[in-house]
């Protein structure tokens, strides 16, 4: 799935006129007519493409609707992204080279827990604010002008799996064995094991919960042969299968074990690819995941039509664009906010220097159109009050299904 080729490295994906200048200016007086310019990579080819290529098409739509409406301080917005290939290794030299060569005005945080952590850390080196996508190891988002667009509280591991045990609790056969699938990588492991001194996690929390861990399987991120894995899960045949992965881990694993004519009785991912898994049909029938955003009716009837408008207008890039799933979900929710966080930062801080901006978030925090108001504590890793839900596979479509008074529909239990 990876191309190398370095040309590859060097496309970018303008948006608007030409480069602007240094990343610490203020905005006005001098600058005139040029743009400013936001410079991010995102995961275009490789291992996380199929999310990459979600974020991307969101940026692009909040991109031409701000410079529409006049852009930023009256001037437009050029987005200079840069595919890193899904490599962690590439992308520290690449936000080095837009921040000291290209000189951007401001960045945004790539998408993928491991790439955002190195980004970070050019970030605060040139100590640039960087509004991030989707990172939730919250020990390590120690950089305090790092602002998460999506919110899993302060202590996700224990977060996470909570919720979901919550939920299928309620079940009129709650399961009773689970088995848990681990990518070694970045949030999918913090999410299982804890870090560091706090081991709470999706292991620990089932134990106390009086849950039966029938299989624990931790698997590299260049996982390619899933067989091995969907034996040892059958073998164990749990009520309840947590794969605590990304991309497209869940649906490998799941026509995995199609292939050995084994159907799991329910399972979870925790942050996979939407499209591939609803391309699967009936195999991924009741899958469930975590959500910020599903775009169900109610949902949207309550946020009005200028959500209901941006939801549609993805809708049609991505068709156009041929993706999986042209739905505009959790990560392109997460995206829309990170753009909100930003350019909050520039309207209400007056430009863009970075110091300015940074404390402009902590005082004031960033109106979003999908999860409302936020605040940044930096005591909590800027993590703001999480309006996270579960989501699952019904009728060939994700409806929100957990908490209850934020359900479009009703939980559904384990395949007969």
């Amino acid at each position: 799935m990876r191309r190398r080729s370095l040309a590859v490295i060097g496309t970018a994906l303008v948006l608007g006129a030409a480069a602007a200048g240094c990343g610490n200016g203020s905005g006005s007086g001098g600058d005139g007519d040029k743009p400013i310019v936001v410079g991010s990579t995102l995961s275009l080819t490789g291992a996380f493409a199929a999310t990459g290529q979600i974020h991307k098409i969101a940026g692009q739509e909040f991109v031409d609707r701000l410079n529409a409406n006049g852009g930023l301080l009256g001037r437009k917005v050029e987005w200079k992204v840069v595919d890193d290939q899904s490599d962690q290794a590439k992308v520290s030299q690449l936000y080095e080279r837009l921040i000291s060569q290209d000189k951007v005005d401001l960045i945004l945080g790539p998408y993928a827990t491991p790439n955002i952590l190195s980004a970070m850390a050019v970030a605060q080196r040139h100590g640039y604010v960087m509004p991030q996508h989707s990172a939730v190891l919250a020990p390590q988002l120690t950089y305090d002008c790092q602002f998460p667009a999506w919110s899993i509280g302060p202590t996700p591991n224990s977060f996470i799996p909570n919720q979901l045990f919550d939920a299928v609790a309620t079940l009129p056969s709650p399961p009773k064995k689970i088995a848990v699938l681990t990518s070694q990588s970045g949030s999918a492991a913090f999410v299982s094991d804890g870090f560091g001194d706090d081991k709470s996690g999706a292991l620990s929390i089932a134990k106390e919960r009086g849950l039966d861990v029938v299989a624990d399987i931790h698997y590299p991120p260049t996982t390619t042969d899933w067989a091995p894995i969907a034996a040892q899960v059958r073998d164990a045949d749990p009520d309840l299968i947590i794969d605590n992965g990304l991309g497209v881990d869940a649906a490998n694993i799941l026509q995995a074990m199609a292939q050995l004519n084994y159907k799991p009785k329910q399972m979870f991912g925790l942050f996979p690819a939407p499209g591939p898994l609803l391309a699967l049909g009936d195999e991924a029938e009741g899958m469930l995941s975590v959500s910020m955003f599903e775009p169900n009716k109610p949902t949207l009837d309550k946020l009005g039509p200028e959500a209901t408008a941006i939801t549609a207008d993805f809708t049609k890039r991505a068709e156009a664009a041929k993706l999986p799933y042209t739905v505009f979900e959790t990560q392109a929710a997460a995206s829309w906010n990170a753009w909100e966080i930003l350019t909050d930062a520039v309207k209400n801080s007056g430009g863009t220097d970075q110091r300015k901006m940074c404390d402009t978030l902590h005082q004031k925090g960033a109106d979003t159109t999908f999860s409302g108001h936020l605040t940044f504590d930096p005591k909590a890793h800027n993590f703001w009050p999480t309006t996270q839900s579960i989501k699952q596979i019904q009728n060939g479509d994700w409806v929100t299904v957990w908490p209850a008074d934020r359900a479009a529909a009703k939980l559904e239990g384990p395949r007969p």
